[in-house]
């Protein structure tokens, strides 16, 4: 007997729309941070300021990055979005699953107490003065409802770990800046956070203290298992990091990745890769140097080869390129010439006068 399949239904005009936008829409980043076309705009004095104008960035869960950038390239304002103490204005942004534009306020101080950890340059404000650095590093599970025994047994664990375990009993004022800092470090991983957020954690520290609070940092993300990302302008900082992202105008504009690998000498060697950042509405800033020694203005000729996109100047930047080579290229001959015309002169004084005397 003959086996009837039951006849497929076809999927009406509300479905075939559905799929079509499905379809349509772009696949978002996979990371535990996740910013795209991410804007901030701020209103001073009747004016307004574009301190983010579509930055994209993307931080893979476990990573330890630096972010760098001039004073105004919007490398605090992406922080303080981040962190949840600032909203941006448009983009998405997304931190371990959290919508950091639909955030309420109890989800966002949910948020702030135990998906994210914060230290801030001012050593003085990450820690309060009248309790002791055990005290501090307990005060936020005290917030999190965290039972006291366990609370003074994992303030304990993270200041010997951090390598301030001598520190316990001290009140800020007792330590050093840098004991300060790695106290910090200890208190933004008490409630086990996804992500950490340094603020030029080493601005206000001299060169052997901050390597101190930087491998505390790298301990946090290699044993605790806590996200990093740091916010400096220091490059001895930076340089210390696989990925570096350079913020240029409000925009991530370039990414430097760095590799270790072993020879066949089994000598390590350490390279470094500059790489520009492409955007999801396909734009990248190119390099200052590259467009001031190739005079690249305004307008440029693009050209898609089978393995690459060539990128020239326009017709005018050519030839004015061109001149200044050949002016260039004048003077270079001219103050040839004048030195061999002394030259030559010098010569003919120097026969005219005959030999020494004896």
């Amino acid at each position: 007997m003959p086996v009837h399949q039951q006849p497929i239904e076809a999927p009406d005009l509300d479905e075939l729309r559905r799929r079509a936008v499905a379809a349509a829409a772009p696949q978002r980043e996979a990371g535990l941070v996740v910013c795209e076309n991410l804007v901030r705009i701020y209103q001073s004095e009747g004016v307004e300021v574009q301190a983010l104008q579509g930055l994209d960035l993307t931080v893979a869960e476990g990573e330890m990055i630096a972010v760098v950038g001039a004073s105004g390239s919007g490398k605090s304002t992406l922080l303080g979005i981040l962190s949840g103490q600032d909203v941006p204005t448009a983009g998405s942004a997304e931190v371990a699953g959290y919508d950091l534009l639909a955030m309420k306020r109890r989800e966002r101080l949910g948020y702030r107490r135990s998906t994210v950890g914060f230290v801030l340059q001012q050593t003085s404000r990450n820690l309060l003065p009248y309790l002791t650095a055990a005290e501090n590093v307990m005060l936020p599970m005290t917030y999190a409802g965290i039972k006291r025994s366990r609370r003074r047994a994992r303030a304990e664990e993270l200041l010997d770990l951090l390598s301030v375990g001598h520190c316990r009993d001290r009140t800020p004022d007792t330590l050093s800046g840098g004991e300060q800092q790695r106290v910090a470090i200890a208190v933004a991983n008490a409630n086990e956070p996804r992500v950490l957020f340094a603020d030029e954690p080493t601005g206000q520290l001299d060169t052997a203290t901050s390597d101190e609070v930087f491998a505390a940092l790298r301990r946090a993300n290699e044993e605790l298992g806590v996200t990093v990302v740091v916010v400096t302008h220091d490059a001895l900082v930076s340089e210390q990091v696989q990925r570096t992202v350079r913020i240029r105008d409000g925009r991530t504009s370039t990414e430097v990745l760095r590799r270790v690998a072993t020879g066949e000498d089994g000598v390590e060697v350490h390279t470094a890769e500059e790489y520009a950042v492409l955007d999801g509405s396909g734009r990248l800033q190119l390099p200052g140097e590259f467009t001031e020694r190739l005079h690249l203005r305004k307008r440029v000729r693009l050209v898609l080869e089978s393995d690459h996109v060539g990128v020239w100047p326009d017709e005018t930047a050519r030839r004015a390129r061109a001149d200044a080579h050949n002016a260039h290229n004048a003077h270079n001959a001219h103050n040839a010439q004048d030195t061999e015309d002394t030259q030559n002169t010098q010569n003919t004084q120097g026969a005219a006068g005959g030999g020494p005397e004896h």
